[in-house]
């Protein structure tokens, strides 16, 4: 009697195990789809921003056309990967879309009357603070995914995971080292 206690004491402690890690699998899952949701909300407010920063710089920077036009490309090439749900993608198109921003701000150095435009100083402060807002979404995402990816590529939860077909997400990265640069503007 005593033997099938034990079985049975090893069965109930090994069902316990599994469902205990099965549950942090889901957990930890359930936190990265968090972080990435805290990223789109600051992306949608970056996203409705950019217009109307876009329109208060037009009205004294003309000539510079080509600019705010990249900048809206940009913004609406960012919008359509978002809809992907493809991290990498949307990493790639949001970085470039940061680096069409920084030229706009760029060229503000070049338009004294833009610079002083209290409208336009309270758009570059709100993006700024949308801006500071995204990093810091991208930071903890990017724990999550850590902690996600750690967790299923360590044994023995890595047999577990596999059998459950959990997979790997992939991090918010910045993309080539051209968007690690500075902007150039040219006058």
């Amino acid at each position: 009697m005593s033997v099938t206690l034990i079985i049975l004491a090893v069965v109930v402690a090994l069902a316990g195990w599994l469902i205990a890690m099965y549950n942090g699998l889901i957990k930890l899952k359930n936190r990265v789809k968090e972080a990435w949701s805290d990223i789109d909300v600051q992306l949608k407010r970056r996203y409705d921003l950019i217009p109307n920063l876009v329109e208060t710089v037009k009205g004294y920077a003309k000539h510079e056309s080509e600019t705010l036009e990249n900048v809206i490309k940009a913004r609406n090439e960012a919008m359509a990967t978002q809809k992907t749900g493809d991290a990498k993608e949307q990493a790639q198109a949001e970085n470039a879309l940061s680096s069409t921003l920084k030229s706009i701000f760029a060229l503000a150095e070049s338009y004294p009357d833009l610079k002083a435009n209290q409208n336009f100083l309270e758009l570059q402060r709100e993006l700024t603070d949308t801006e500071d807002k995204i990093q810091a979404s991208r930071r903890f995402y990017n724990g999550n995914v850590r902690d996600f990816n750690t967790k299923i590529e360590t044994f023995p939860t890595n047999i577990f995971a596999g059998m459950l077909h959990f997979k790997k997400f992939e991090f918010f990265e910045i993309g080539d080292e051209k968007q690690r640069e500075n902007v150039k503007v040219k006058f």
